[in-house]
């Protein structure tokens, strides 16, 4: 049984945000090609984190995707697209 969950990505831009519609095509591709339907994008856009992390960011893109998708499609997405350094965050929850 499908579920609604949103998605929450932080894209490592690097003032590069030209790059930003590349990667929501792509990630927006991982998702449907895995069985999950989209029914919206927000691109939240710039923002600052309160502490760097391990590759010494100190912002990033922020998107957030909202989908219908079954249980079992999250962590193979997850998983696939841990593989990609431009992500430097994901998180996942049900809506």
């Amino acid at each position: 049984m499908k579920r609604k969950y949103e998605g929450v990505y932080a894209l490592k831009m690097q003032g590069q945000e030209e790059g930003v519609e590349e990667m929501v095509t792509s990630i927006t591709k991982e998702l449907e090609s895995s069985g999950a339907t989209l029914e919206q994008i927000d691109r939240v856009g710039r923002k600052e984190f309160a502490h760097t992390n391990h590759a010494k960011q100190n912002h990033g893109y922020f998107v957030q995707f909202h989908f219908e998708a079954e249980p079992s499609v999250l962590e193979s997405v997850e998983n696939r697209l841990k593989l990609n350094e431009q992500i430097m965050l994901q998180h996942y929850r049900r809506v």
